[in-house]
């Protein structure tokens, strides 16, 4: 199968997980690019964030049409993750490849083990906390920066459990924060873009656009535990590839 095809599935798989679930479709995003494209890990995160970005900023347009996007809230949630976003952005060209590697299966890891896990009720009061939620959010974008990832799935819960949105609107939040902590660490990979393959990446993120409007629909039509739950041992199954790849 030639780059570009195998770009245009991993893209639509990746997209529609992001619009189904709000997150976690970026995750699968650095190890397709490393393993089934050949790119290595640097490279691989540094256009995750150009997928992530565009894909995410897609699907936030239709989430706001809805009006499931909290937008003061989001913008100071992610306001606290902008820093630690662009460091992580500058960090990760100076680590080893397995560094990034067992970090990066650490993190799929421990997203697939929350998205396993029952997702709080939308219905009960939670009283805000501004130095939890600023916590939250400077981790968020530290993980971004690093990684390449959106981190959805670390976003979701904590806009529900810190900041007591309902699960829509935090769906739909989430991906604000993600698209500014993306577009941070973008900001300080100027350095390594000069390198990628344009050719890949642009169908990548064309199918993963495309993906997202597909899987937002989707999630109105499955339950969403049911998606979750099948895109949680994915996850499981990547990270214990990429472990023992490093490994051995």
């Amino acid at each position: 199968m030639s780059a570009v095809m195998l770009a245009l599935s991993a893209g639509a798989v990746i997209g529609l997980a992001l619009g189904a679930l709000g997150g976690g479709g970026s995750v699968l995003a650095v190890p397709a690019l490393i393993y089934l494209l050949g790119f290595t890990p640097v490279a691989a995160t540094t256009a995750s964030l150009v997928i992530v970005t565009v894909t995410s900023a897609t699907a936030l347009s239709a989430h706001a049409r809805d009006g499931q996007v909290r937008w003061r809230t989001g913008l100071l949630f992610a306001a606290a993750g902008i820093g630690p976003a662009m460091l992580g952005g500058a960090l990760a060209g100076h680590l080893p490849a397995a560094a990034l590697t067992v970090a990066f299966a650490a993190v799929a890891a421990a997203a697939a083990v929350r998205m396993l896990r029952p997702r709080p009720s939308a219905e009960s009061t939670v009283q805000v906390r501004p130095g939890r939620a600023a916590a939250a959010g400077a981790g968020l974008g530290a993980v971004t920066g690093v990684l390449g990832v959106g981190g959805g799935f670390l976003a979701v819960p904590a806009l529900v459990n810190i900041l007591g949105m309902r699960m829509r609107a935090a769906v739909g939040t989430s991906l604000l924060v993600i698209t500014v902590n993306s577009l941070a660490a973008l900001a300080m990979r100027a350095g390594t873009a000069d390198g990628l393959d344009w050719g890949v990446i642009g169908p990548f993120a064309g199918a993963a656009i495309l993906g997202a409007w597909d899987g937002k629909r989707l999630s109105a039509k499955l339950p969403g535990h049911v998606l979750q739950r099948v895109f949680a041992l994915v996850l499981l199954a990547v990270a214990g590839v990429m472990l023992l790849d490093t490994v051995v």
